[in-house]
């Protein structure tokens, strides 16, 4: 392989460059500008070049609000192990762009893993250096995709009712962002064969928010055959905005922005927009128990069921499915929060009832029993936990088994990283540096000895999945698909172990009560 390559698309020439024997094509548009204009409009296509594009580095993220707004509450020395800042990275609204990794152009095709970013619908980039591909597509011979897409209310706020909205405006309203990730794998459709990759064998997985753009991608029609597995990653989408709420939602932005009409809304200055999208959501990623959010909304064209609620939308049937969270996904988001660790038995109940939108009674009296040496805070981050993750995602999982004839496999990661004292347990976001065998990029799963053994098995696992539908793979125990008879569940650790129904009593705990966000 030499030290560049070139390859032909359906826009036009690319060069990438060889790194670690992988090629790397970087910032290649996958569609047009979504300034000026085409502000709030469906994806268009990129305007072809002439000769030889470089595709070296990567492309500007859409606009966004930096993790300093108001609203939150992440632990500055948690920013700093998890390199949060340390690149500044450039943001336009030209910015529907995606980056391969391959290990060759040439060979039987080979699977493709497309990845969405994690940020919520707000925040992210997929130029991230934890998402770097190299690793991955070497380990596994697979062709590796990360997508930028447009967040916030660049992609997701509702024109509905907006005074001089057109029907072109409301094609994409509500999901618009949606509808880029759709374009995006169109594009891997049309090309990533010329990349050595498989267009008949696409997983697309994502952490987080990419895990909910996968929960939603699985409900889209128009998503549908383009991509053959999904992973969701600690981001169980149950439910879209409604209609009514997106239409609250655009009210009150419309509102902060003191415009009137789609044109002063398309006009507005992005900085502006973005200040007013923080106050309206209480922060960059939107504050517990705000009534206002933003992703992608129920219509009758783009989303027209919700992707889980009150069953699997149909277009996830046929699709595999490889599920899962981090046993303590909230100590993330709540390690900073005023008082934590001076919380007490009596206030639990209605601090965790203020965090979760909820009476919370007896799931304090439930976690309680099933975890009596456990303080307070500890109690409240496994109930924040469950609602927003664990136990939502176990609902979700229920209902994609009943929902077709495609596998579903749940894991969940136990490892606990030794950075802040080991408070954090096993957090959010610690499966992406595993996941991606990209330990040397992160250092938030603090380098305890077996690190590395487990990024062998948890990156195998995905690699397998991609490949076959199956997460197994000889580094592992036997890992059978859920089913709600017996909830086999692949336990990620220093030792992995497969349990049925791990923390059964306080999944029952939730029987009667909403989860998801």
């Amino acid at each position: 392989m030499t030290d560049s390559e070139i390859v032909k698309t359906t826009g036009g020439a690319l060069r990438g460059v060889s790194s670690e024997g992988i090629l790397a094509f970087k910032g290649i548009p996958y569609g047009a500008t979504t300034g000026g204009a085409n502000r709030f409009l469906p994806p268009q296509l990129a305007t072809p070049w002439n000769g030889v594009r470089d595709a070296l580095a990567t492309r500007p993220a859409c606009p966004q609000p930096g993790l300093d707004s108001d609203g939150i509450t992440l632990d500055p020395e948690l920013l700093e192990i998890m390199g949060v800042g340390e690149v500044v990275e450039a943001q336009d609204e030209d910015c529907l762009s995606l980056n391969v990794w391959t290990p060759a152009l040439d060979g039987p095709p080979r699977p493709v893993m497309v990845w969405f970013h994690g940020g919520g619908w707000t925040i992210g980039s997929g130029n991230g250096l934890s998402y770097d591909g190299t690793h991955l597509a070497r380990r596994g011979d697979v062709v590796i995709v990360t997508v930028n897409h447009r967040l916030g209310a660049l992609g997701y706020l509702s024109l509905a009712g907006v005074d001089g909205a057109t029907p072109q405006d409301l094609v994409a309203t509500g999901s618009a962002g949606a509808l880029d990730m759709v374009a995006s794998l169109q594009w891997v459709r049309d090309n990533i064969a010329a990349f050595g990759g498989d267009p008949a064998n696409v997983t697309i997985f994502g952490e987080s928010g990419g895990g909910a753009k996968v929960s939603v991608l699985l409900a889209m029609p128009s998503a549908a055959g383009l991509f053959h597995r999904a992973i969701v990653q600690s981001g169980p989408m149950i439910r879209a905005i409604t209609p009514d709420a997106a239409a609250a939602t655009t009210k009150a932005i419309m509102e902060g922005l003191g415009v009137a009409t789609i044109d002063e809304l398309r006009a507005a200055p992005i900085d502006a927009l973005l200040k007013v999208q923080v106050t309206v959501m209480g922060g960059a990623l939107g504050g517990f128990g705000s009534p206002h959010r933003l992703a992608p909304v129920l219509d009758a064209a783009v989303l027209p069921v919700h992707p889980f609620e009150p069953v699997a939308a149909p277009s996830a049937a046929e699709v595999p499915l490889l599920i899962g969270t981090c046993r303590d996904e909230m100590s993330l988001f709540l390690s900073a929060m005023p008082g934590l660790d001076q919380l007490t038995f009596d206030a639990l109940p209605t601090v965790a009832a203020m965090t979760i939108a909820t009476d919370a009674t007896d799931l304090v009296a439930s976690y309680r029993k099933t975890r009596p040496a456990a303080t307070p805070s500890q109690l409240l981050i496994a109930i924040v936990t469950d609602k927003t993750m664990g136990v939502s995602s176990i609902q979700l999982a229920e209902r994609k088994v009943a929902g077709g004839p495609a596998p579903t496999f749940m894991y969940r990661l136990d490892y606990t990283t030794p950075v802040m004292g080991g408070k954090l347990g096993a957090p959010h976001a610690l499966d992406i540096a595993f996941v991606f065998d990209n330990l040397h990029t992160d250092r938030l799963h603090g380098a305890r000895v077996g690190a590395q053994q487990l990024a062998d098995r948890m990156s195998e696992a995905w690699i397998a999945f991609a490949r076959s539908g199956n997460p197994s793979h000889d580094g592992l125990p036997a890992w059978p698909a859920y089913h709600p008879s017996s909830r086999a569940t692949m336990i990620f650790d220093e030792t992995c172990a497969t349990v049925d129904d791990p923390d059964g009593e306080e999944r029952q705990a939730w029987i009667g009560h909403e989860l998801g966000l």
